[in-house]
């Protein structure tokens, strides 16, 4: 089982959810997604297909991925960058090959940054030439929040350990989870509460059969914050 999930980094809050067989491959899901046009879409190497990544291009939206090892290409341009922001280079290239030419006709733009905390060089191409080459950069690293949401799902809604076998029971349990990861991320949103968004949680699992407003049950958060916080936990929002 796979569950293949577009993540809005704005609010942290799935905008598709496709859940499949372990033998769809990543990348086959980009054919069922719809492309909002001037949106900035981050994603993995494993979404590296570039007649795909050229339909992103044709919806007037951008993309920001990473590139493969066995990368061909050719420089047309270089354009200065600082090196002292870890910066190595900005380039604009074209694929080299005939079917790579034929799938991506345009010009791509190719960065070169080196992470000091991880000492790697990294690779990211985008269809994006007006953003600041460190932005690129930075945007990459905020995909890092969909690692960190499946992470979320797995460890406080106990989504491991399922009451059914069948293709229904199994996709209706996963959507339950993803249903409660969502509320809870709007009343947080709404109440415009700063606690985690797993404090939020335990306190309403708490009280689910009281009568009493959500606003009213939140609001002894602060009380409690302490000793949800020293649970061995992750804290997604903070």
């Amino acid at each position: 089982m796979k569950l293949h999930t577009l993540l809005d980094l704005r609010a942290s809050i799935p905008t598709a959810v496709i859940v499949t067989t372990g033998a769809v491959h990543d990348v086959n899901i980009m054919d069922e997604l719809f492309w909002e046009p001037g949106s900035i879409y981050m994603m993995d190497r494993g979404y590296v297909d570039f007649s795909r990544l050229f339909r992103i291009h044709q919806d007037s939206a951008f993309f920001v991925t990473r590139a493969k090892k066995n990368f061909r290409f050719q420089r047309l341009y270089s354009h200065p960058v600082d090196k002292a922001t870890g910066l190595r280079c900005d380039q604009t290239v074209s694929l080299c090959g005939f079917y790579a030419q034929k799938d991506y006709p345009e010009k791509l733009r190719r960065v070169r940054y080196f992470d000091q905390q991880t000492k790697k060089a990294l690779v990211f191409l985008t269809n994006n030439f007006a953003l600041p080459p460190l932005t690129i950069a930075q945007l990459y690293r905020c995909r890092w929040q969909v690692e960190l949401f499946f992470k979320w799902i797995k460890q406080h809604l106990r989504i491991k350990a399922f009451y059914g076998t069948s293709d229904n029971a199994v996709k209706t349990q996963i959507w339950i989870a993803i249903s409660i990861y969502v509320l809870v991320a709007i009343v947080k949103k709404r109440l415009r509460l700063n606690h985690s968004l797993y404090s939020v949680l335990q306190i309403l699992s708490v009280t689910v059969l009281e009568k009493t407003p959500i606003s009213q049950v939140l609001s002894q958060l602060d009380e409690s914050e302490k000793t949800l916080d020293d649970c061995n936990q992750l804290i997604l929002f903070n």
